[in-house]
């Protein structure tokens, strides 16, 4: 599997087998993201960050992944303080940040914008969310955790909350349709998941059942993926408080639930999940969070010539 100089765009770029590769890479080097083991896979490489949207996780599990392979780090800082503030273009700021570094991580709010970086770089840029489009590196992790935590293979999952809008939760179907999921999908009506995704994914031979209620969904699962419902997409107040009290994970609700099954989420959080239920056996959203190190340290050594 040769990943070196490889652009990491879209999970659709993906095969099942290079997905295999990376998770199992990842594997390989989390004995180094726990500092168990120190290595300098990637000394003298140098990763430059460029992120115009706000990021706390995705952009420093990036940073700590390039720092633990012994590399440097390269950050534009603010969009006020750059260059962009002047005008300049996201085609320009690429063709001259390739010349510092090995390797672009970009996250930009317009859909399609690692893409188009993709074709003024000539090294690799790795997209870290391109607006309502694609997350491919948050898709890898999740994933990961599953298959740390749970297993990949044939899993049965509840995607909850807003299906309709989240960049993270369409990928990730996409990605479990190389594994067999069988799939429950649950928001309200004006948050569900686009029909023709679901199309989509029935026409690959996936299980896709749709469901308002989270009560009748978390019995049945192994994997419970809950993400926010954005309340600046309600007009009216009140109605977002009746959805987003609808899906809210509570200790009680969980007393219905398979004794292994585990609850993640991509963060942050806001009311979605009672804090008390981190201290269940089920939470696995912070070690979800830090397993974006280890898989983005993979991303980072395969691309970069570390590992092949």
């Amino acid at each position: 599997m040769y990943f070196k100089d490889m652009h990491i765009l879209s999970m659709k770029d993906f095969s099942k087998e290079m997905i295999d590769h990376i998770l199992e890479t990842a594997e390989k080097l989390e004995p180094i993201a726990v500092m168990k083991e120190r290595s300098d896979m990637l000394a003298g490489k140098v990763l430059a960050v460029l992120f115009f949207e706000p990021s706390t996780r995705t952009r420093m599990s990036f940073e700590t992944a390039m720092l633990r392979l012994g590399g440097a780090v390269l950050s534009m800082g603010s969009v006020d303080a750059s260059s962009i503030a002047k005008g300049e273009t996201l085609a320009d700021t690429i063709r001259v940040v390739q010349s510092y570094a090995d390797t672009i991580v970009l996250r930009h709010p317009k859909e399609g914008a690692a893409r188009m970086a993709s074709e003024f770089s000539q090294v690799p840029v790795i997209n870290a969310g391109d607006g309502a489009g694609h997350h491919p590196t948050q898709t890898l992790l999740d994933l990961y955790t599953i298959k740390r935590e749970s297993k990949l293979e044939g899993v049965r999952i509840a995607l909850a909350g807003d299906l309709k809008y989240g960049r993270t939760v369409h990928s990730l179907c996409y990605a479990l349709a190389h594994y067999g999921a069988d799939i429950t999908l649950v928001s309200p009506d004006g948050l569900r998941m686009p029909y023709e995704i679901i199309k989509d994914l029935e026409a690959r031979g996936m299980k896709v059942r749709q469901t308002d209620s989270i009560d009748e969904a978390i019995t049945e699962v192994d994997v419970l993926y809950v993400t926010r419902i954005q309340k600046e997409r309600f007009p009216d107040p009140a109605e977002y408080l009746r959805v987003a009290s609808s899906l809210q994970i509570t200790p009680e609700l969980l007393e219905n639930a398979k004794s292994h099954l585990k609850i993640m989420h991509p963060l942050p959080r806001v009311n979605e999940i009672d804090p008390l239920v981190d201290n269940t056996s089920h939470a696995c959203y912070f070690k979800q969070a830090f397993y974006g190190v280890p898989v983005r340290m993979a991303l980072l050594a395969l691309v970069m010539g570390g590992m092949e």
